[in-house]
């Protein structure tokens, strides 16, 4: 029954995309299967979640072929923690997609295309092999350039090529890192790579290619200077797409740094750790002063997605368990948070007719209730107590000071108060001030199934962020516990090769 539990989140999604296309002529079938679908799999992530709480990690070793030799699913607290949180933005999303434009997104492919992205999403967060690994990086971008033009406007197919162009980059960077690893270690099992790492000999090849997997998984995280895919293409997308694309994409690559550089190249954080600390206040402070610039939410919300990585990297940069449970009580946050306030985006278009600032206003006398809905996730990204955000960052900043990296805490504590300036740029705009004589008019009137559709997950997330915020105590402890797991490399090893590893070939000096 583990063993099921263990491969239902890539199985759910794989057989719901698969009989979505075939449903591709009857659209009300196919989104209710796709529905039926997301419910499914957050159900079972809670399951993997609650196994992994009550009985420690999770491992499977697929066609039972022992590992080193056959693919490795692992799932320890941060694994579980990442697909409780995929299922949830995967069901709500799902909801929302249901409301105004489900025609159109469904006939173009919405459904099969949605869940191969989730797929590809819990694949990358189970897998315990670095080549799987890349597999699930390219279902995720192909299934994403399929939703990123699915209106296949000029715009979208503009901002689609830029992106693919991009991380096609950072995939051929991580193929390469992949076949040199293979070529000093012998494998590709990543608790194998980190059983033999230390001892390999020629450790300049090794940093060699920790830059290389830096450069892979920094551009699918869009961290500094990576990151223009990301403005450039997610204001494009039709708002389901960004919101999915806002929680999981950029995660998926600040997964990788953390699994890989906690485990792999722990030993060499000496070169690591302050190279990923200055990536870290890099990505912050470019983030939020292209947000501060920008008057359009989509493209504020998109900046902020790069600012807030930042805060996430600080972990592994500074490698202390204080640190690094920071980092995963950010992740989880900011994921629920971010994917949030993209949603409550196309909300505000429906209700303004626009997502220009300039060109909306009034939005709070019109719908109060969609302006408590914004403030919820806007002051949490800002670090406002006592919202999810403010725990997050009061950890990230703590760590900062504990560890004497003084520097690094005054420029995320800055970057704070800058993120609180764009959210209240957000607010003044289009909540508070008069309604525009030019502003454009809704583009059509909802109906009180779309209506629901929109506003039932904005509500159910704002709830997590409230929850997260006023009750931290067990997302602390579960962060504190994920962050000790991550530091016991030993014990991941043993895990995944059981006590006495099969050695597959020496490491090439």
């Amino acid at each position: 029954m583990r063993q099921m539990l263990l491969v239902a989140p890539i199985l759910i999604p794989l057989l719901a995309s698969a009989v979505t296309a075939l449903l591709w002529m009857r659209p009300g079938v196919q989104r209710a299967v796709g529905l039926f679908a997301a419910v499914a799999l957050f159900a079972a992530t809670l399951a993997l979640l609650a196994q992994v709480i009550s009985g420690g990690m999770l491992v499977g070793q697929m066609g039972n072929w022992p590992a080193p030799f056959g693919i490795s699913l692992v799932v320890d607290h941060l694994a579980a923690a990442m697909l409780a949180i995929t299922g949830l933005m995967g069901l709500v999303v799902a909801v929302y997609a249901m409301g105004p434009g489900a025609q159109e997104r469904d006939r173009a492919g919405f459904q099969p295309l949605f869940h191969a992205l989730l797929m590809g999403v819990t694949g990358a967060f189970m897998t315990g092999d670095l080549f799987n690994l890349y597999v699930w990086f390219e279902v995720m971008l192909i299934a994403s350039f399929g939703l990123l033009v699915l209106d296949r406007t000029r715009e979208q197919i503009d901002g689609g090529i830029r992106y693919v162009m991009l991380n096609l980059v950072g995939t051929t960077f991580f193929l390469l890192a992949v076949g040199l690893v293979y070529g000093l270690t012998g494998t590709l099992n990543l608790a194998d790579i980190a059983r033999v790492a230390p001892d390999i000999e020629n450790q300049g090849a090794l940093a060699a290619v920790g830059v290389l997997l830096l450069v892979s998984f920094g551009a699918k995280a869009a961290v500094f200077p990576l990151f223009n895919w990301l403005p450039a293409s997610y204001h494009t997308a039709s708002m389901p797409v960004a919101a999915i694309f806002a929680a999981l994409l950029t995660k998926v690559g600040v997964y990788a740094i953390i699994r890989i550089f906690t485990l792999v190249f722990a030993h060499d954080q000496a070169l690591f750790g302050p190279l990923l600390g200055i990536i870290a206040m890099a990505t912050m402070v470019v983030g939020v002063l292209g947000a501060a610039m920008h008057y359009d939410v989509r493209r504020i919300l998109s900046f902020h997605i790069i600012s807030q990585i930042g805060y996430m990297l600080v972990g592994v940069a500074l490698m202390t368990p204080l640190a690094i449970a920071g980092s995963v009580l950010y992740v989880v946050h900011h994921i629920v948070v971010k994917a949030n306030l993209f949603l409550v985006a196309g909300a505000m278009r429906q209700v303004g007719g626009s997502f220009a600032l300039k060109r909306l206003g009034g939005l709070y006398a019109a719908r109060p209730l969609l302006g408590l809905a914004f403030l919820i996730p806007a002051l949490s990204l800002a670090g406002i107590p006592p919202l999810s955000g403010f725990w997050g960052k009061l950890v990230v900043i703590r760590s900062g000071l504990e560890a004497e990296a003084y520097v690094l805490a005054f420029v995320a504590l800055a970057v704070g108060l800058l993120t609180l300036y764009s959210m209240v740029k957000i607010w003044n705009e289009a909540f508070w001030k008069a309604r525009p004589d030019a502003a454009p008019e809704p583009p059509f009137a909802w109906s009180l199934a779309q209506r629901v559709a929109t506003f039932a997950p904005i509500i159910l997330l704002c709830g997590v962020t409230l929850t997260i915020g006023l009750w931290t105590e067990p997302f602390a402890a579960f962060s504190i516990t994920a962050a000790e797991g991550l530091l016991d490399r030993e014990g991941y090893i043993a895990a995944v090769l059981g006590a006495n590893p099969v050695q597959l070939t020496e490491a090439v000096p």
